[in-house]
């Protein structure tokens, strides 16, 4: 390329091209490597600066527009992602703007020239390739634009005397400006604030409610609306169709639009994702209609994949002078070089490379959409099941004959709540089933939708992002594998979903939580027993329980996922239990869930009662050895206190007294004394306590089991002779199982003993702890000691 490009005429034009490539190249390679000295080098880099007096050179300009472009870890990955897919056609696209501000400094007449070949070409060649015939073109940056240049070229046309009386013309008769209840979000807004009109000229028309697609434009209705506005005085001006909805992609039938805006003198434009399968040999009758309307807009930046490419609005109209005065066309010639990137883009990508692009958007959508079909609790919303390019799916779970007539039944009773519970529990499953393929496979673009009827969906759109992030077929198939996966953990959620909150229901000391917005098996809290405590305190003993629960619950060796929930919008103070799968032994998790609470409920109280019995114990002891102090003291005599008599009085009668002490027994909870430690001369110990069991709730799993996970006896899953095998390998278990280890499955009255004899010893150690802390009645001892040996 740099050898064609050494051979061009201007030598000007040469070194763009090759500036160009190698700013690319240096931003494309730079964005493969982590610069660790450029990230120490930069560190400031988002304080802005003072302006440097001497200037810099190319490279370190590139050099800070690439550290700005990649600085943040979570920025480099996806935006590095979308720069990996520019490709050829889009260096030119960007050469585009190059050029576009170096043709601008040419004289005027070769400026004339040059912008008229260039927006002419361009023109005729989308006109062609989407089948609009004698159409002009408007180029523009927001693909809002063109739709509001529209408005303005209609309301020149209908009112004759606006552009000298302005809007004063208006209030004689108020235009109307209809668009459909699944058109853009603030579309109608935009265009009210635009044209500077109140929103009583913006009428929304609902779609289909009994016949036909439920996001088709209700033709009927709109028939019985522009009526009612033309005996009100009102001018219908405009109505906007949809060909591809922004959320399901469905088309309104366009064909009856246009001759309902015949008869009512109405301009039709049409916008949609839909308008892109124009350009192919087979087009559905209802997308083909749109070559009849009165203007569309086209996005080819999203449908072909080029980057900073303006949207264009093909429209037909005879009036030049209105066309100029509602801003369509530009005396500027400065102002028709907006079509250069897509003119150097076209041309790039040829006839077939267009069509290509399309026809590859197309067969990943119709592929994606067979191996739909196939997938259980699966249910698609497409407009054709033949071509469809945007494919709308979510899991829904349908009833057998059995359930549905017992769910009905229930539902009868109490219609509104369960409707309403059961629907947000779907769009909570489908959000996650989204988030969740779009994690797994980046390269699809599949992203989550809200639509009206259908709730939360899961909607898959090649036409605007298969160009951009290179999806293929086997992309397409990698979704598929991740949605058989993801499938079954959703079902089995659902269906345990139910018994996990009777579960939670009957169990004493645990509070299930209704939180509907979260997916997963449900929301535990663990009750708190208060005794009298305030408000504040009982919280902050709740959460410190509700908190040890969880991490305790995190330490098991188990599948389930537990966590504090969402950052935003949960419940505090619970414990959240995410997906499962079809094996999880629920009344297993609710009692450890229980079991562990009140353990952590227990060791919080009695830690408690033994700091305020220690305390108690601790200074009971101290004015028990005042009191032998001044006992000693009356037995020794007043002569044996004094420093010097006392002294040698002692060394001619030596005083003998043994040493009397106190010693604080934690498991029994007393004052005891040191007497006989001093007469054996060793410390008692006393019982000593008992091995600290495991939880009596352990159960006995086979090899490999992992806890809250049922063992799977039935002859269903094996053959004759692995299930013979099996039950011997279990009853030969069964007989080992009273001399295994406290970790093993105990009987009633072990259990008994086990938890009596851990609530004793639990206490020593605690209690040891504490009395370590504080001064020990040892310590007091010794004290003693050291007095009467003075």
């Amino acid at each position: 390329m740099d050898a064609s490009l050494e051979k061009m005429v201007d030598p000007t034009l040469a070194e763009m091209g090759k500036n160009l490539n190698e700013a690319m190249k240096m931003l494309e390679d730079n964005q493969r490597k982590v610069e660790e000295e450029n990230e120490k080098k930069y560190a400031r880099k988002d304080i802005p600066g003072p302006l440097q007096g001497s200037g810099q050179d190319m490279v370190s300009i590139l050099q800070l527009v690439q550290n700005l472009m990649h600085g943040e870890e979570e920025e480099e990955t996806s935006q590095a992602y979308r720069l990996q897919n520019v490709g050829e056609q889009g260096h030119m696209a960007l050469l585009g703007h190059s050029l576009a501000a170096y043709i601008s400094v040419l004289d005027r007449e070769r400026l004339r020239k040059l912008t008229t070949r260039i927006l002419s070409d361009t023109t005729l060649w989308l006109c062609r390739l989407f089948r609009y015939e004698n159409g002009s073109a408007y180029y523009h940056e927001d693909d809002r634009e063109g739709l509001l240049k529209i408005c303005r070229l209609v309301i020149h046309t209908r009112y004759e005397d606006y552009t000298v009386e302005g809007f004063n013309v208006l209030y004689t008769k108020q235009p109307v400006i209809y668009i459909s209840s699944a058109a853009r979000t603030g579309l109608g807004q935009a265009l009210c604030n635009q044209l500077g009109l109140p929103l009583s000229c913006m009428c929304r028309v609902p779609c289909n409610t009994m016949f036909g697609s439920q996001h088709q434009m209700d033709v009927a209705l709109l028939d019985r609306l522009i009526k009612d506005d033309v005996e009100s005085g009102k001018l219908p001006l405009l109505l906007v169709a949809n060909a591809g909805t922004p959320g399901a992609g469905h088309t309104d039938k366009l064909g009856r639009l246009k001759e309902l805006c015949e008869q009512y003198n109405m301009w039709l434009h049409v916008e949609g994702v839909n308008l892109a399968t124009l350009a192919l040999g087979y087009v559905s009758s209802s997308v083909l209609a749109a070559t009849k309307c009165d203007s569309m807009t086209l996005t080819l930046g999203s449908w072909l994949g080029l980057p900073a490419v303006p949207a264009v609005t093909l429209y037909r109209h005879e009036d030049p002078s209105l066309s100029l005065a509602a801003g369509l066309t530009s005396s500027q010639p400065v102002e028709k070089l907006r079509a250069l990137p897509l003119w150097l883009s076209l041309q790039y990508l040829g006839h077939d490379g267009i069509v290509e692009r399309i026809k590859h958007a197309s067969q990943l959508s119709q592929r994606l959409l067979e191996n739909l079909k196939n997938l259980d609790f699966i249910k698609t919303s497409v407009e054709d099941e033949l071509s469809s390019p945007v494919v709308v799916f979510k899991f829904f779970r349908e009833y057998s004959n059995r359930d549905q007539t017992s769910h009905a039944a229930q539902a009868s009773t109490i219609q509104h709540p369960i409707i309403s519970n059961e629907r947000h529990i779907y769009d909570t499953f489908n959000q996650w089933l989204g988030e969740q393929l779009g994690q797994l496979v980046p390269a699809s673009g599949v992203d989550v939708v809200e639509l009206e009827d259908e709730g939360t969906c899961v909607r898959f759109s090649p036409l605007m992002t298969s160009a951009v992030l290179g999806t293929e077929i086997q992309d397409v198939d990698q979704l598929v594998d991740c949605l058989k996966m993801k499938i079954p953990i959703l079902t089995s959620t659902l269906q345990l979903r139910e018994e996990f909150e009777q579960e939670v229901r009957r169990t004493v000391g645990l509070l299930y939580i209704e939180d509907l917005s979260w997916p997963g098996l449900g929301v535990v809290r663990y009750n708190y027993h208060s005794d009298g405590k305030n408000d504040d305190k009982q919280e902050k003993e709740l959460e410190k329980i509700n908190t040890e629960l969880l991490k305790k619950l995190n330490e098991l060796e188990s599948d389930l996922t537990f966590s504090l929930g969402p950052e935003f919008g949960g419940q505090k103070n619970c414990v959240y239990i995410g997906m499962v799968t079809e094996d999880l032994d629920v009344s297993e998790l609710v009692e450890t869930i229980a079991a562990t609470g009140r353990e952590i409920e227990e060791n919080s109280r009695l830690l408690e009662n033994m700091t305020e019995v220690v305390r108690k114990g601790i200074q009971e002891a101290q004015l028990q050895l005042q009191k032998a102090n001044e006992e000693r003291l009356l037995e020794e005599g007043v002569l044996r206190q004094i420093p010097v008599v006392g002294s040698v009085l002692n060394w001619f009668s030596p005083f003998q007294a043994s040493p009397k002490g106190r010693t604080f027994n934690l498991t029994a909870g007393s004052l005891e004394s040191t007497e006989s430690t001093y007469v054996s001369k060793a410390q008692g110990t006393g019982t000593t306590p008992p091995p600290t069991p495991t939880s009596s709730l352990a159960k006995q799993r086979l090899p490999g089991q992992k806890i809250f996970k049922r063992s799977v006896r039935s002859s269903d899953a094996f053959s004759e002779t692995s299930s013979v095998s099996h039950c011997d390998d279990l009853e030969k278990m069964d007989q080992r199982a009273p001399t295994q280890s406290p970790g093993q499955e105990q009987g009633p009255l072990e259990t008994e003993k086990t938890e009596e004899q851990k609530e004793a010893a639990q206490p020593t150690k605690t209690d040891a702890e504490d009395v370590q802390s504080d001064r020990s009645p040892r310590d007091c001892t010794k004290v003693e000691e050291q007095e009467s040996q003075r």
